[in-house]
């Protein structure tokens, strides 16, 4: 490392600030976190009203959401390549400032279509900047403080999403849709003066920016190509006619082998992969990329379901699902906080093991929530439900990720964050799908404005699926030993 990129590494700012300037990098990713975040669930608060002044179906407005995942999933992979030809500090700043610019040019759009180009620009930043924060805790900390810092960066990324649709709900009664996108400008320019004073360019423990390094363009594409057609091929398994959903996912299942071949195919040339997959050689990494994937279809499943469940199945306002939700949000955040202390105590698979057993727990008792039940019990499964997630988020990458070494760190922290995302996105599309079929298959209608038997039965076998699926994680979890940190791949 040359002089100018010691400058920019841990070392120079650890001097000035001393032992306490790791958390401080820790807080200021922890902002541009929030926003990324808060982007990417509260504009779901102002889709009515935003359907409503454009005139949008209920297709068209979903693209506001879906576009923004699609291009949240697909930016995970191009995090190792933009640190290491940007450097960490021109990354996060980058990635803020394009968050800043389709905040504010949401806000102002006269048109839907810039509406939707801004909400792709901010998926872009969201995705990009997602997997930063845990590589910063496995080269910044020592593996004894890993655990704290997961949990303090994790409580404090919660409450965003926990308090952001209440916050959100108010802003939209008061100002209108529009003031929804400008909630991301306060907390950008925030992380642009943390970011100049906090964040290093080189990586934390070594490991300087390669200005030479290119882009896996090719790659890229047939990674945003397959997700496209894996997400639109799930969707349309909702009409009538399957022909154009089997195209898609055929398709999907083709960009996926390509993809493959074309990263085996750059390793062996010396190029740089999209996605490393001599990463899936750690046994420990591999079993937390599953347990990832599985544990975010269910996740991202249980988001669409239970505010639907509410208020189709219920019968409850609209009104009332962000209040019922909220103290479980609350209760999330502060499990995280604790159990990141536990990290350095209990075994990773014991930690995981025991949030996916909660979650599974939590869907399974959904059922016994009724119409003439008191709304307390359906709090208390989704407070259940959300310990287990609190059990599940400070430990799962962090554990996953000890095997590796420092120079692969940012591949793992971006495939795994890509899988997780994209078994949320296939998640979504599940449920919906297992929801219309049953309510079918019960004979009963969600156009039907009358709550019926049947239909409580179609939302408690989803729940049932959710749990089957949550289940399914265990089995991978449990194979989440500690092996010694670097140890060789399998071959």
């Amino acid at each position: 490392m040359d002089r100018a990129e010691a400058a920019g590494s841990i070392a120079a700012p650890s001097a000035r600030f001393g032992p306490r300037y790791r958390w401080l990098l820790l807080m200021s990713l922890m902002v541009g976190t929030i926003a990324s975040v808060m982007s990417s669930t509260i504009v779901n608060v102002a889709i009515p009203d935003m359907s409503h002044h454009f005139a949008l179906g209920q297709e068209r407005a979903q693209w506001v959401s879906s576009g923004f995942m699609v291009a949240m999933t697909v930016a995970m992979l191009s995090t190792p390549w933009l640190l290491s030809r940007f450097g960490y500090r021109r990354t996060y700043v980058g990635t803020m400032t394009l968050l800043l610019i389709g905040g504010i040019a949401g806000g102002l759009a006269p048109w839907y279509p810039l509406v939707l180009a801004a909400r792709v620009a901010e998926g872009l930043a969201a995705g990009a900047v997602q997997p930063i924060p845990a590589i910063i805790m496995l080269r910044a900390f020592e593996p004894s403080e890993q655990g704290r810092a997961s949990g303090m960066f994790g409580m404090g990324v919660v409450l965003a999403p926990a308090l952001g649709p209440s916050v959100g709900g108010l802003l939209v009664d008061a100002f209108g849709w529009r003031s929804i996108f400008f909630m991301v400008v306060p907390f950008c320019i925030a992380s642009f003066i943390l970011a100049y004073r906090y964040v290093p360019d080189a990586a934390p423990g070594g490991g300087a920016a390669q200005r030479g390094a290119s882009l896996d363009w090719r790659g890229l594409a047939l990674a945003t190509g397959g997700t496209l057609c894996l997400l639109n091929g799930l969707v349309e398994l909702h009409g009538a006619s399957h022909l154009s959903a089997f195209v898609l996912l055929a398709l999907a299942a083709v960009a996926l082998v390509a993809f493959i071949a074309w990263q085996k195919r750059q390793s062996r040339t010396g190029g740089e992969p999209l996605m490393n997959l001599s990463l899936f050689g750690y046994r420990t990494y591999a079993m937390g990329t599953i347990v990832a994937f599985i544990y975010g279809t269910a996740l991202f499943g249980s988001t669409y379901l239970l505010p639907v469940y509410m208020q189709v199945g219920l019968k409850l306002p609209a009104s009332h699902v962000g209040t019922i939700l909220l103290p479980a949000g609350l209760v999330l955040a502060f499990t995280i906080g604790g159990v990141g202390r536990l990290t350095r105590r209990l075994p990773t698979y014991v930690l995981v093991t025991t949030g996916l057993v909660l979650l599974t727990a939590s869907f399974a008792l959904m059922p016994t929530v009724g119409l003439g039940t008191p709304l307390a019990l359906l709090v208390t499964w989704a407070i259940v439900g959300r310990v287990g997630l609190g059990f599940i988020l400070p430990s799962l990458n962090l554990g996953a990720m000890r095997p590796l070494g420092k120079e692969l760190i940012p591949h793992g922290a971006s495939a795994i964050n890509f899988l997780r995302m994209l078994g949320g996105a296939a998640g979504v599309s599940l449920c919906a799908i297992v929801l219309e079929w049953r309510i079918a298959a019960h004979g009963d209608s969600l156009a039907n404005p009358e709550t019926s038997a049947a239909r409580l039965a179609a939302f408690n076998e989803s729940f049932f699926l959710l749990a089957a699926v949550c289940a399914l994680a265990v089995v991978a979890a449990w194979q989440l030993r500690d092996p010694p940190r670097n140890a060789a791949p399998r071959e």
